[in-house]
């Protein structure tokens, strides 16, 4: 990555923009989704998918890209955010989602646009555009996730349970000891409950897990963001249903169907100490597409809130509009 040895970063976000169109589109299947246009229209196309699964976007996210250059969409995946109903898991998956990103791009005329994912944003990235690869400009990614059962092992079975020790048995502690061999099966069935505290203490130990492999350096306001039950519930509910279904991809899949975007333009960027999406995904996307460029990020985890990871993000969308550095 750029000035990444010598940990000079550059590039900041861009100062806050409002939307100039917002808006809610009815996708079907009792779904509508909350969406934002920022920037300028008319501009190099863009569109933002967030994290969680479950996750939802924020005004920091609109600062990504240059608005001058760009015309960009973000929106709240199913069951996120200011989309409705809030918390569903009724009718939504991978490929519904991908479905509403073509509906989106439909609704804003664009005939392609770069498309921009971070985690889950990114596993979500990789499918749309492995699906529709004629729509697709260029791809930027943070924090890999290719869905693979390695790397769900990792965060819910063995492996960030090695680092991140005291928060583990935290995590764990929920749960009776018969029934942490699949701990997302357990706390799925809790998330599920018609008991309103049995929903709530598992959504809010789910989301300060996520939150805590998150960042390089703890983050006491992300922590409190991820307690919010407005936030861990959707989160927490649609995370965990994604995890029990495999992301509804077959394993290893968007390693298999890489060939489908050898000719789009790619940039990864990627925390070198990234406990949530550890850099082997990024390193194995980069072998199997190795017109991508891969960025990494030494003193950065997972995390698009910390200055490296910022620097890269802006540095790639800065790229993608032939702006120079």
């Amino acid at each position: 990555m750029p000035h990444g040895n010598t940990l000079s970063y550059e590039r900041t976000l861009y100062p806050e923009i409002e939307p100039y169109e917002t808006g809610m589109l009815d996708v079907g299947e009792g779904h509508s989704l909350y969406y934002e246009r920022v920037g300028t229209p008319g501009a190099k196309p863009a569109v933002f998918l967030h994290g969680g699964p479950g996750g939802g976007m924020a005004p920091s996210h609109r600062r990504q890209w240059d608005p001058a250059l760009y015309d960009v969409l973000l929106f709240d995946q199913r069951g996120c955010g200011q989309s409705q109903p809030i918390a569903a898991i009724d009718h939504n998956d991978t490929w519904r989602v991908v479905a509403d990103v073509e509906r989106l791009r439909e609704m804003c005329g664009h005939d392609a646009w770069q498309v921009f994912g971070g985690s889950w944003g990114a596993t979500l990235a990789l499918a749309y555009a492995q699906k529709h690869p004629e729509r697709t400009t260029e791809l930027i990614l943070r924090g890999v996730f290719l869905a693979r059962q390695k790397e769900k092992n990792w965060l819910y079975s063995y492996g960030a349970s090695e680092i991140m020790a005291e928060q583990w048995d935290r995590f764990t502690g929920l749960i009776p000891e018969n029934e942490r061999g699949d701990l997302v099966k357990a706390y799925h069935s809790r998330l599920i409950s018609d008991d309103e505290e049995t929903r709530l203490s598992a959504a809010r130990e789910w989301s300060l897990w996520e939150g805590t492999v998150a960042t390089l350096l703890p983050s006491e306001g992300l922590l409190e963001e991820f307690a919010d039950p407005s936030k861990a519930v959707p989160f927490a509910r649609i995370c965990a249903r994604f995890f029990l279904e495999d992301f509804f991809l077959e394993e290893g899949q968007l390693l298999r169907d890489i060939a489908s975007i050898k000719d789009i333009s790619g940039i990864i960027v990627q925390g070198r100490h990234d406990i949530c999406t550890p850099p082997t995904s990024a390193w194995e996307l980069k072998k199997a597409w190795p017109e991508a460029e891969l960025w990494i990020v030494d003193d950065a985890g997972h995390s698009a809130s910390e200055p490296g990871i910022i620097d890269g993000l802006v540095r790639a969308t800065d790229q993608f509009a032939g702006k120079s550095s």
